[in-house]
């Protein structure tokens, strides 16, 4: 008989696995079943967030695939929380937690029954990291199926997205909107199945998976409700039956090499800030030397190509109707800015996935520029340092007229109390908000910021007022806005010794974060500190805080 995987002979061979052959008998199981690969499904389905109440169809397709081309489906479920509708609350700290329970689930279920491969369905912004990070942990033959994007909302003719209401809330608060305008984007903005609609975490994370070459190409702009994420979900799983055959696994595919490709795509289409925090991460789990500094390194030859959303004028299925992103790795590859030897799960490389897409994009659309007239030189997201963040953190820097600002600082211990001051018009142009304890051991879990700045961009302070967290900001946020400041607060970073009314340089220029205070102040602000009490002492937090690494290490819970 033929055995396809190593994996699958202590199944199939041997009078003493009599005992597990029975229990794949009460499956279903054949006796000609055992010399098919085993592969799993991972099914990131649920009712909790429209971003995954669309994937059963998907999975149903994946099992399908698996089944005709001569492999056997297992399938299993993996979970998933929903950062907007958790924004804001006490929730949004479970938010970095569910990728490590993701990737945690899928290496235990694939290791756990001896999976021969994995395909793994995911739509929401944390199950495309956990996912890969799970995939990689195993290292079996593995692909990557997005749940695909949300199409737009509508009012008053103008197309809506989450994004739309967070910076809604901000304009009313204002009194710049009225309350039934505000009700109606809340109504509308949503109108189905799929993940949030501009280049925010979830579609730059699936973009940034098909310039890896884990996932099928054109997969990651598709929108759920259209029938082409269907026949994408079936084929990716017949080339994964392919991938198992030449025994071609995730580390094999996710490389330094391809990791920059990655990086180099999620610059060129304006993605989101998250990215850096997750590729830190899969980096990490591939087993793969990749640090902070490697982003900048990418960010300052690749251009902006892409006019998205949140700092453009377009979302995801407009892309993908450009071309998608074969299209803008095509144009990067003929610039000189991506590998093409790079393997991809198909057994194709790079180059030879594009050989047929055009070198330009086409001349009847905006969503992408020709690379010789860019949204942008450089790329959007720049690594700073300073005495407020030696080990680097992350800003976005498109869209602002000048990256540049010094004011007093506004601090805030929490989420609550910084956005309740924004909606009181307590905070004013020029002012530099610091919201801290709030990175992976001070949120714990550290939370997005999307409200605090949705909020300030409704009220028309996003490019004059500056904040920055040791916490996150959603794939939605734009403005003066710095993230992921390490070290964080509750390990004694400097962003704990700020002061009200303390001068605070943003300079994205000069690549600088920095506390305008004497090295004396800060060594006796810092001795007078006393680290906070874990805010959780139990559960996954607990476990979250007690383990996790800085931001600059991407928060990852087994960097020992």
């Amino acid at each position: 008989m033929t055995i396809l995987n190593p994996r699958s002979r202590n199944i199939t061979e041997g009078k003493s696995r009599a005992p597990n052959r029975s229990m794949y008998y009460a499956l279903g199981y054949e006796t000609e079943d055992f010399n098919k690969p085993m592969i799993g499904v991972a099914n990131g389905h649920s009712t909790i967030t429209p971003c995954n109440s669309g994937l059963q169809k998907l999975a149903d397709a994946a099992v399908a695939g698996i089944e005709e081309a001569g492999g056997k489906a297992q399938t299993f479920g993996t979970p998933t929380i929903s950062d907007g509708i958790a924004m804001g609350t006490e929730g949004m700290k479970y938010s970095l937690v569910s990728r490590e329970v993701i990737s945690d689930c899928i290496e235990t279920c694939v290791q756990g029954q001896w999976m021969d491969g994995v395909v793994v369905i995911g739509g929401c912004d944390k199950n495309m990291p956990g996912g890969l990070m799970g995939m990689l942990r195993a290292n079996v033959p593995a692909i990557f199926v997005y749940g695909g994007t949300i199409l737009p909302g509508h009012y008053k003719g103008k197309d809506l997205n989450i994004v739309s209401v967070f910076e809604a809330v901000g304009e009313n608060a204002a009194g710049r909107m009225s309350d039934e305008d505000l009700l109606q984007i809340e109504r509308r903005a949503i109108p189905g199945t799929g993940s949030c609609g501009g280049m925010y975490t979830a579609n730059t994370m699936s973009s940034a998976f098909e310039a890896l070459g884990i996932s099928l190409a054109y997969s990651s702009t598709m929108a759920n409700p259209h029938d082409e994420t269907v026949v994408s979900a079936r084929e990716s799983a017949k080339v994964l039956v392919e991938a198992i055959k030449k025994d071609l696994k995730p580390r094999d595919i996710v490389t330094r090499k391809s990791i920059e490709n990655a990086v180099a795509v999620i610059m060129a289409i304006g993605g989101s800030t998250n990215a850096v925090l997750h590729f830190l991460a899969i980096a990490h789990a591939a087993g793969v030397e990749w640090t902070i500094d490697d982003f900048e390194r990418v960010r300052v030859k690749t251009p902006v190509l892409c006019n998205l959303k949140p700092s453009g004028q377009y979302l995801a299925v407009d892309l993908h109707q450009a071309g998608g992103i074969p299209q803008v790795m095509k144009m990067l590859l003929s610039a000189g800015l991506l590998h093409g030897d790079c393997i991809t799960i198909t057994g194709q490389t790079i180059a030879e996935v594009l050989k047929d897409v055009p070198d330009a994009p086409r001349d009847d659309q905006d969503v992408i520029r020709p690379m010789s007239n860019p949204m942008y030189a450089q790329g959007h997201l720049a690594i700073l340092k300073g005495n407020l963040s030696p080990e680097g953190c992350v800003a976005k820097i498109t869209g602002l007229k000048n990256p540049v600002m010094t004011g007093p600082a506004r601090v805030f211990d929490d989420e609550q109390s910084a956005l309740a001051a924004i909606l009181a018009n307590k905070i004013v142009a020029g002012d530099v908000m610091v919201l801290r304890y709030l990175g992976p051991k001070g949120g714990p879990g550290m939370p997005e910021m999307l409200a605090p700045t949705g909020a300030l961009v409704g009220q028309g302070l996003g490019e004059s007022v500056g904040l920055i967290t040791d916490g996150r900001f959603s794939g939605g946020t734009w403005g003066m806005v710095v993230g992921h400041v390490a070290p964080e607060a509750a390990a004694g970073g400097t962003i704990a010794f700020i002061h009200e009314g303390d001068s605070v340089t943003i300079d994205a220029k000069q690549l600088l974060l920095q506390l305008n205070v004497s090295d004396e102040e800060i060594a006796k602000r810092r001795a007078a500190w006393t680290a906070p009490k874990p805010r959780y002492l139990r559960g996954v937090q607990a476990k979250f805080a007690f383990n996790a690494s800085s931001a600059s290490k991407g928060a990852v819970l087994d960097n020992y």
